[in-house]
């Protein structure tokens, strides 16, 4: 998938403003991209610019233009959204992410670049979401997890599901993780849109992390500079992870379709706050940008 050669002109440049001006990862610039190309091919469908029989996957997007976007009205945006909802079967949450990016794409076309002078999508509503909270394990369940650890790669696994129920890592930041990241008590973060954060070991992760530490020094590995490992002495990938982490929790007795590395973010998130933690620490120690996003879990800390 390469925006850059695939997009039209008005999508590729509000692409390249936030992969090189906004500095957003290629994960978040890459779903901007399909999103945008999702609602280029309804347009062009509804337009009658393709035969309608046309296979959605099989339209070229190339040739949408200026006038194009500019021309689209609030009817066909709310048409576009009954279309996710009907044909795609996507939920409220989705669909609302995919309006997000539609009208950041708009207000990018007009307050930030000026290529059009009104914006058709301002007053476009996003779907209700029906706020849920977040699942997690108890501290019962926490311990159950960590005790089912076993295998060639217990020390890896166990620090790994350590790191993530001590310090609420994403799978991602896990992944990235690098030896020169780790400090005497703590971890130099690699999170979400190229920002760094600091995060502090407790008692239990660093004696985990230390316990893997002394068996990778001995790992001829491939890539010198990660921290964790997979057989072929190559980084772990976020799948890999994923995997282990069923498996683990199957061992332990625990159902492994509700639970996945994020909930496990979530029970750390939880824990800390049931233990004293403050939310305003908590939003540093996840990263969150909105404290908002913080809040959420004081409903659950705090029944």
């Amino acid at each position: 998938m390469n925006y850059r050669t695939e997009a039209p002109a008005p999508v590729r440049d509000f692409l390249v403003y936030h992969d090189t001006i906004k500095g957003q990862s290629r994960a978040t610039v890459d779903s901007y991209y399909l999103d945008l190309r999702t609602f280029t091919r309804y347009l062009m469908i509804a337009r009658n610019l393709v035969p309608r029989d046309t296979v959605m996957e099989d339209i070229d997007i190339k040739k949408a233009d200026l006038p194009f976007y500019a021309s689209v009205t609030l009817a066909e945006v709310y048409d576009f959204l009954a279309y996710l909802s009907r044909d795609r079967e996507l939920n409220a949450s989705s669909r609302a992410r995919m309006i997000v990016c539609i009208k950041g794409f708009y207000r990018y076309l007009t307050d930030k670049t000026h290529q059009i002078a009104e914006n058709p999508v301002r007053e476009l509503d996003s779907p209700k979401a029906q706020k849920s909270l977040p699942h997690y394990l108890t501290l019962e369940e926490s311990r159950r997890l960590l005790m089912a650890v076993d295998g060639k790669n217990k020390e890896r696994d166990y620090c790994i599901l350590c790191l993530f129920l001590n310090c609420g890592l994403r799978v991602s930041e896990m992944v990235r993780l690098n030896l020169t990241d780790i400090r005497q008590d703590s971890l130099l973060i690699h999170g979400k849109g190229s920002k760094e954060r600091v995060v502090y070991l407790n008692e239990a992760a660093a004696k985990a992390l230390n316990g893997w530490l002394m068996v990778r020094k001995d790992i001829a590995a491939i890539d010198k500079s990660a921290v964790f490992l997979s057989n072929r002495r190559t980084r772990m990938s976020v799948d890999s992870i994923q995997v282990m982490l069923k498996k683990t929790l199957l061992k332990a007795g625990l159902d492994a379709s509700q639970y996945s590395p994020h909930k496990l973010r979530h029970t750390a998130a939880t824990l800390m706050l049931q233990n004293g933690v403050d939310v305003r620490t908590l939003q540093e120690v996840l990263g969150h940008e909105n404290l908002n996003t913080t809040q959420i879990y004081t409903h659950i800390a705090n029944p």
